[in-house]
């Protein structure tokens, strides 16, 4: 049988992503992380408002208007920056430039497993390191592998817990390797870990226009170095990987703070709110400070509900892998999506009970 692929890459599996509905379809998504809300009217004017010559033309191939844009808010200088297709465009970047057989990956676990993958495309060595119980980072295994590559997401998912800066400062002063702070979730933190990339040149802050701007569909996403570090990684991004229609509805959004920061401010007091509803049904629900909640339900049938949920046009994230399978990952929506989410498991949770107290009858 002809063999068409690395192999490495035949012996890897497919990241799997969220499920997507159809669009149109009665459904309440509650499993990718969205935002629930609309894009920022600015974003979305530009985006009715697209000239002609935006598409004839290639783009600016480093996303300019962008970082310009992007410099301003956050107070870091445009050629610090390097922009993606997402952020997982960026994540790729690095390990395209760092990882190969014989240098290590590392990361603790559970966390986002594209990281796994990506590793695994390169054929890199691959460390995983489990989190404590309370997902405390376990620093010093960290330091002692010493990787090629150190992801740390924080926020982390799924369990939305943010690695304290001292920890991730003592990683970058004792790493040879590049660490990569994985900021997704970065706008609904009460920190973040941007003041290290000026501290340290090994360290790269990657974030997303997904989650907090409401730009889940465009994929844009930016990463924030010494731009020693980027030299290395403008090496292996595309040529022109920032289209210009992306690039310009961006600059528009992220310029918009007072609107992203006010659907923020929705979306923290909607998950404090639900995750108020879960401990009252006796789901133990860890504090987060991202977009969605990692909850445990009374009865440890996480699969279950997650089955019948989807019967009901409700989608949440389950995890069948070690240390999640009990758990379930939800998205906050709004509170209408919220609440009907409740009623569905107040449901779920009371016709389990009869049936479990008739069959011991």
């Amino acid at each position: 049988m002809t063999k068409y692929f690395r192999s490495n890459v035949d012996a890897m599996a497919s990241y799997i992503p969220g499920e997507q509905p159809q669009r149109g379809t009665q459904i309440i998504k509650l499993n990718s992380n969205e935002n629930p809300y609309p894009p920022s009217p600015e974003a979305l004017a530009v985006l009715h408002n697209i000239d002609g010559e935006w598409l004839r033309r290639y783009p600016e191939p480093f996303g300019g208007e962008f970082r310009q844009a992007a410099s301003k808010v956050l107070g870091v200088p445009s050629d610090w920056m390097i922009v993606g297709n997402g952020s997982d465009e960026l994540l790729s970047v690095v390990i395209r430039a760092c990882a190969e057989p014989g240098r290590k990956v590392v990361y603790p676990m559970p966390t986002y497993v594209l990281y796994r993958t990506l590793a695994q495309m390169q054929d890199a060595d691959i460390t995983e390191i489990p989190y404590g119980e309370d997902y405390s980072l376990p620093l010093e295994e960290l330091i002692a592998v010493d990787g090629a590559v150190t992801f740390i997401a924080s926020p982390n998912s799924p369990s939305g817990h943010v690695v304290a800066t001292d920890d991730l400062r003592k990683l970058a002063s004792e790493l040879s390797g590049v660490l990569v702070i994985d900021e997704a979730y970065v706008d609904f933190s009460e920190e973040n870990a941007l003041a290290l990339v000026k501290e340290y040149e090994n360290a790269i802050v990657i974030r997303t226009l997904s989650k907090g701007y409401s730009l889940a569909g465009l994929r844009l996403g930016f990463g924030v170095a010494n731009p020693k570090l980027l030299h290395g990684l403008f090496k292996v991004k595309d040529s022109y990987n920032i289209d210009a229609i992306a690039c310009a509805i961006g600059t528009a959004a992220i310029t918009d703070q007072a609107y992203k920061n006010a659907c923020v401010a929705k979306i923290k007091a909607s998950r404090n709110q639900l995750a108020t509803d879960l401990k009252q049904l006796g789901f133990r629900t860890w504090d987060s400070q991202t977009n969605f909640l990692l909850t445990q339900p009374p009865t440890g049938n996480a699969e279950y509900l997650y089955q019948k949920l989807k019967e009901q046009g409700i989608l949440i994230r389950y995890f069948k892998q070690p240390g999640l399978e009990d758990k379930l990952r939800i998205t906050v929506g709004t509170d209408e999506q919220n609440q009907a989410l409740v009623e569905a498991l107040t449901y779920l949770l009371e016709t389990g009970e009869k049936r479990s107290n008739i069959m011991s009858a």
